[in-house]
Order: structure tokens, then C-alpha cells, then sequence
């Protein structure tokens, strides 16, 4: 009998050690992975959050032919196109047109008034992804009479995600969607206005991209856009670990005027980071804050 129970405790611990051992040969893979990347490339994935990392290699390696992690490792230090097309993984490219409607409203009743003030008006789209919230503070802007001082700084990661934002064409359900969200984020006008419908894509007219510049930029590793009127980076952080948080919303600090506005995602906050002194919550339950602080 106590065989038998000394027999299922080490079958038991036996378990525990092989899911240990599975889990550490994992995670070993995946910071070699990461090590590969920043000394090949110059992307340093290092400080984002583990989990999310985890989930989108895990679906690179569903969706390829790659079985394990060391192949994927081998491969793309041999081939740039390949690392490209991981990249695009890795990158975080959820977006829709006038996401969470009630926070373009606000900008537009709350922000819009105290841009008019500025004769050059500068705005960073940080994690911009394939473009469409970019387009959307473009006809924001156009339709505050705004659009034709101000230069729109895209940036993303991802160059993939980048050309579709710079080509502006996106499928006709994307515009379903975002009538519906525009009309509710007290659109002036119909949004069928500013683009042109071909079978199932629809393009933007060529009006809204002229001030518009679209560039790589690696929020983890480069350099602030200095004198941002404001800066929009939403549902971004969430990835990051609190270090990386850190040091981005130093960044944007860094790049913002005083009085200027930071726009974070919904479920962002600067509560327990570096920055909080530096800001006033101007709607928390938008995620809009101002730089009141000037080093």
C-alpha cells in the first residue's frame, strides 16, 4: 500500500518536472528567439509582455510549415523577407475606423477648440497599423477646417501594416463599420465623402493623405517626434511590460508640448508609472490626458 502511494507521488512529481522542463525549454526558445531578432535586425521584443509574445509565435508557427521555434530561428536569420513576414505577427494590428466613437467626439468638443489657437499643428499616430484611425483624425480635422496646418506623423512597426496604411485601401466592411462609428463621433458630413467605392475595396481620397508622412518606428528602441500637439497611441501599451511602458510614455512626454494631449487606449493608464506627475487626467474614462509639466 505505501508503495503504491510513494509509486503515484513520483509519477505525480514526475509530471510536474516534465511540464517544468517543457515550459523552460519554451521560454529558453523564445528568448533566443528574441536575442536572434535584436542582434540581426535591431528589434528589441525583449520588455514585451511574455504571454502575448508566446500567443503570436504560437500562431506564426500554426499558420506556416515551421514545426518548433529553433527552425523558425535558423530561417530567419537567413532570409529578411521571412523576417518580415514574422514581424507582421508580432506586430499588433487591431484597428477600426473612429474606434470608441465617444473619444473622437470628445476630441472634437473638448481638444479640436484649443488647436485652433496654433497656426502649424503637429499630431504622431504611434502604432498606427494598417491606418484606418489615422484616416479618421484626418476627416476630423478636415471637417474642423484644421487639416491643411497640420502634419500627421504615422508610425508603425510593422513595414506590411505600413503600406496598407500608406495605399489607404481597405475592404468595403471596414467602411461598413466605420459609417456607423462615424455618425456617432458627430461626423459633419457622410463619410462616403472621402473615398471612392471599387467592387469590394474602397480608397481615400488622395486629399486626406497629403499631409500624412507613414515611417517605421520601433517604439521599443528609437527616437521622440519633438513639438507633438498630440500624440495618439491606443491599445499599444497593453503589450508592453511596465518597464517598456515606461519608457515609451517617456518618450511621448519627451515629444509633446506643454498642454499638449496624449490619447491611450481605453483600458491604458499612467497610474504607477513614471510620467503620472507630469499629466492631468483630462477624461479618464476616455483615456485622454494633458502635459502640464515642461523639463
Amino acid at each position: 500500500m505505501i508503495r503504491i502511494q510513494s509509486s503515484k507521488i513520483q509519477h505525480t512529481n514526475n509530471k510536474k518536472l516534465s511540464s517544468m522542463e517543457t515550459t523552460t525549454n519554451k521560454q529558453i526558445e523564445i528568448n533566443l528567439l528574441i536575442e536572434a531578432i535584436r542582434q540581426k535586425y535591431g528589434y528589441d521584443f525583449r520588455d514585451y509582455a511574455n504571454q502575448s509574445l508566446m500567443r503570436r509565435i504560437n500562431n506564426f508557427l500554426s499558420n506556416t510549415s515551421y514545426t518548433n521555434i529553433c527552425e523558425v530561428i535558423y530561417n530567419i536569420l537567413r532570409d529578411g523577407q521571412l523576417f518580415i513576414k514574422f514581424l507582421n505577427y508580432l506586430s499588433v494590428s487591431v484597428t477600426e475606423m473612429f474606434r470608441d466613437p465617444f473619444v473622437y467626439r470628445r476630441i472634437r468638443q473638448d481638444i479640436i477648440p484649443l488647436l485652433k489657437i496654433f497656426p502649424k499643428i503637429n499630431i504622431w499616430h504611434a502604432g498606427c497599423a494598417s491606418g484606418e484611425e489615422v484616416y479618421s483624425f484626418a476627416i476630423l480635422l478636415k471637417e474642423e477646417n484644421l487639416y491643411d496646418r497640420t502634419n500627421i506623423y504615422a508610425t508603425d512597426i510593422d513595414p506590411i501594416s505600413l503600406e496598407k496604411a500608406r495605399n489607404g485601401i481597405f475592404p468595403l466592411d471596414v467602411i461598413k463599420k466605420g459609417t456607423e462609428n462615424y455618425l456617432k463621433s458627430g461626423g459633419k458630413h457622410s463619410l462616403s465623402n472621402y473615398y471612392q467605392a471599387n467592387f469590394e475595396k474602397v480608397i481615400f481620397n488622395s486629399s486626406l493623405k497629403k499631409n500624412i508622412t507613414f515611417m517605421t518606428h520601433n517604439l521599443a528602441v528609437d527616437y521622440s517626434f519633438n513639438q507633438m500637439h498630440i500624440i495618439i497611441c491606443r491599445n499599444v501599451l497593453i503589450y508592453f511590460n511596465q518597464k517598456l511602458q515606461n519608457r515609451v510614455l517617456q518618450l511621448f512626454s519627451d515629444s509633446l508640448i506643454r498642454n499638449g494631449f496624449l490619447c491611450l487606449g481605453l483600458n491604458e493608464s499612467i497610474v504607477d508609472t513614471d510620467i503620472l506627475k507630469k499629466f492631468d487626467i483630462l477624461s479618464e474614462s476616455d483615456s485622454i490626458l494633458k502635459k502640464i509639466f515642461f523639463e
